[in-house]
């Protein structure tokens, strides 16, 4: 889960933790439904805390479920860091990207039916998902692994696709989904350059369990 720096007291850790029930009821119900029109009252029966504690920690329903989406991205951010530790090649960081968001539908389908929800209005955000592609995208090109020019076109494509996939994923859950999300990322490699045949290699590599 995405941290910030500790809480200094009691008092401190008792409020950080109301507004992370909070946030956490808004995320909940932003993977149900993609709705925002839930009353204030719903929210905070959801997270178990009293209605006027709400505008302790947040001044509107769109701040709340704002920083709903960006703790939901922000999370999987870390997920895909923690995954992708190790890898070095852009081309396989944006593959192994890809590819486990695929299996992340599964896994933990509440981060990512937010991305299917909420995912579209975040694209070019100062977190989550957004930045730590542009930085893979624009390493990429330094390096001549990618032969596009223009990183925020790449990465407004990447995101496009990564977006089309969550919901295939969810609208035909009985595809095989690992077998869509290589052959969407053999395409996007080649797109940013990766010659053919590596891009094949790459795309339908045998790809880890995940824990």
């Amino acid at each position: 889960m995405p941290t910030s720096a500790p809480p200094r007291n009691r008092f401190e850790r008792r409020r950080a933790e109301t507004r992370q029930a909070l946030v956490r009821a808004a995320r909940q119900i932003l993977a149900e439904t993609g709705d925002t029109s839930a009353s204030i009252q719903t929210i905070a029966d959801r997270a178990d805390v009293g209605f006027g504690t709400f505008y302790n920690h947040f001044e509107s329903k769109a701040e709340l479920f704002d920083a709903a989406v960006r703790d939901a991205l922000e999370e999987l951010g870390q997920a895909f860091d923690e995954y992708l530790q190790d890898v070095d090649d852009p081309a396989e960081l944006v593959a192994g990207g890809f590819r486990l968001s695929a299996r992340l539908a599964d896994s933990r389908p509440e981060l990512m039916q937010v991305l299917r929800h909420r995912g579209l209005s975040h694209l070019h955000s100062d977190s989550g998902l957004a930045p730590r592609a542009m930085r893979d995208v624009e390493v990429g090109i330094a390096s001549g692994r990618f032969t596009i020019t223009d990183p925020t076109a790449a990465v407004t494509a990447l995101g496009g696709s990564l977006l089309a996939l969550v919901e295939l994923r969810f609208a035909r859950p009985e595809r095989d989904g690992d077998e869509a999300a290589s052959g969407l990322v053999e395409m996007l490699l080649r797109m940013l350059g990766v010659p053919p045949e590596d891009a094949r290699e790459i795309a339908w590599r045998p790809l880890p369990d995940l824990d």
